[in-house]
């Protein structure tokens, strides 16, 4: 179809901003059910959560991997943009390194199970954690010097590093209850800090 002046008509528009804050919400949704009962949780739980119907998820998400990248993909969105906004808005640098350290961890709930998901993948998983990597690295980066420059935190620490270790404390923890990685975690950034 023509629009008259011999270009072919757009079809895909922007959505209304009332629909991003629904998506949103219904993401946010998603989220804190995965977080609280993993990504296999019922959808009909999902939909309790965000106030919709199934009907509505399934309209935006056809399958259960297109729900979980689009989380995992708005959890890094989220997780980028609270980096700043921590470190505007917390006591102290370390502070706000600590509450973004929490929000990385919510996330790499969904990234683990986003593994299990697209284990059929390995393409569109590796694009999803090049992602990650160049969107949340350097926040986590920035959170750091900020706490160094204050002299809250060594100024040797890389933020890759730092990432990879939170990380690997909270592979496995979905399996046992006893294990408890947010203490751990929690521990590890403590410890980062200079003794005064």
């Amino acid at each position: 179809m023509n629009d008259g002046d011999g270009g072919a008509r757009q079809t895909a528009r922007p959505k209304r901003a009332d629909a991003r804050r629904n998506e949103e919400a219904l993401l946010d949704a998603a989220a804190a059910i995965f977080v609280r009962s993993g990504v296999e949780a019922p959808v009909r739980d999902i939909a309790a959560e965000a106030g919709v119907g199934t009907g509505t998820i399934y309209r935006h998400f056809p399958t259960r991997a297109d729900l979980i990248i689009a989380v995992y993909r708005h959890q890094v969105e989220a997780c980028a943009e609270a980096g700043p906004a921590l470190l505007a808005t917390s006591a102290t640098p370390h502070a706000a390194l600590a509450r973004w350290i929490d929000l990385f961890v919510d996330f790499l709930v969904t990234k683990h199970g986003l593994a299990a998901v697209l284990q059929s993948d390995g393409a569109g998983f590796e694009t999803l954690h090049a992602y990650f990597l160049d969107r949340l690295v350097p926040v986590c980066a920035q959170l750091l010097e900020a706490a160094a420059a204050a002299g809250e935190i060594r100024p040797d620490l890389d933020a890759y590093q730092l990432m990879r270790g939170v990380g690997n404390l909270c592979v496995g923890a979905e399996n046992d209850p006893r294990y408890d990685a947010r203490r751990l975690v929690e521990l590890l950034i403590a410890g980062l800090r200079l003794p005064h």
